[in-house]
């Protein structure tokens, strides 16, 4: 019999057995390259496609500015939300003699988000390289931002429990702990580095359509509303020592970038129907223009039923966690795991 924690309970259960940690990395590791290859094949097809003719007459009118810096406000400040709930987990964990060893962590922190910097003007200059794709670089930057969203929502949705994650860096910290010398400080830095890379890392590929829809300056705008959010955020996390509500934050802006991939999705779809993809059948309505500016909803039957699947998958996700973690386990007389309220400590 051994004591051991899910989510947020602690229970004495015996001992199961545990699976072979290199089959389920190396599953892991195929699954991931044949989604890799997939993707990168439906990219390199829409890059060699034909095209229909163009016409920017029939195209609807872009997003509103509005529109533009709240998703993009909203992007940066729900993967900067999660950043520092990462990484103020693992700083608080430093207590005592370790209280020291912060401050490689805090460099790699600051390197990560330099990193990130750089990661945007990379990108920026890759596009900038596949311009000549023209109309179809939009669509495939929106397809490419769609997937990575998907995943993003699937993956949050199903770690609500985010406990997990977190205990992820807990578990390299223990490691870096026992090192001494270079190898602690570098180990160190690196936790750093990667608590808070990721979420950056995902912020440049998701503005990458929104750059090109409607300019650096608009996107910038709400980069910057969102840094704001981060920042206060951070400050009252880092400096106030209060005690926020993370969980209920994390959702909530969970719930928003659900929205924003709804919308991201029509405009997607609109671009596959201008380059003759996809056909497109007018509605036997019309939908206002300005849900066309704020939403991206338009009278095309593709593009609301792209909107729709997009809605449902967000929900199923939601619920096929909760079946997961909750009720099949329960129906099987397991233990049923517990949503944490708190950021995890040491």
């Amino acid at each position: 019999m051994v004591s051991h924690t899910v989510g947020d309970r602690t229970a004495d259960t015996p001992t199961p057995a545990r699976p072979q940690a290199g089959a389920g990395s190396g599953r892991r590791l195929l699954v991931w390259a044949l989604g890799l290859l997939v993707l990168g094949g439906a990219v390199y097809l829409m890059a060699t496609a034909s095209t229909g003719p163009v016409d920017p007459t029939e195209a609807s009118a872009p997003q509103s500015r509005g529109t533009v810096i709240f998703n993009a406000s909203m992007i940066v400040f729900r993967e900067g939300l999660e950043a520092i709930l990462i990484f103020a987990a693992i700083i608080a964990s430093f207590q005592g003699a370790n209280a020291t060893r912060r401050r490689p962590v805090v460099l790699g922190a600051g390197v990560s988000f330099l990193a990130a910097i750089a990661t945007w003007f990379a990108v920026g200059a890759l596009l900038d390289a596949a311009s000549p794709l023209g109309a179809r670089l939009e669509a495939i930057t929106g397809f490419i931002a769609i997937v990575v969203l998907l995943l993003v929502l699937n993956w949050f949705v199903h770690k609500v429990y985010w406990t997990g994650w977190i205990a992820k860096h807990h578990r390299q910290r223990r490691k870096v702990l026992g090192r001494v010398g270079v190898s602690a400080t570098f180990g160190l830095v690196a936790l750093g580095f990667t608590s808070v890379y990721r979420e950056g890392f995902e912020v440049v590929l998701f503005l990458q359509n929104l750059k090109l829809t409607a300019g650096s300056g608009v996107v910038l705008e709400g980069v910057a509303l969102g840094l704001a959010a981060t920042a206060l955020v951070g400050l009252v996390t880092f400096r106030l020592q209060r005690s926020l509500p993370y969980k209920k934050m994390l959702i909530s802006t969970g719930v928003l970038i659900g929205v924003v991939l709804v919308v991201m999705v029509g405009g997607t779809a609109l671009s596959f129907i201008d380059l003759g993809w996809i056909p497109g059948h007018a509605t036997p309505f019309t939908v206002p223009e300005w849900m066309g500016s704020w939403f991206e909803v338009y009278s095309y039957w593709e593009t609301l039923a792209a909107q729709a699947l997009a809605a449902v998958f967000v929900i199923g996700s939601y619920y096929a966690a909760e079946y997961v973690r909750v009720k099949r386990p329960r129906r099987r007389g397991e233990a049923v795991a517990q949503r944490a309220a708190v950021a995890p400590t040491a």
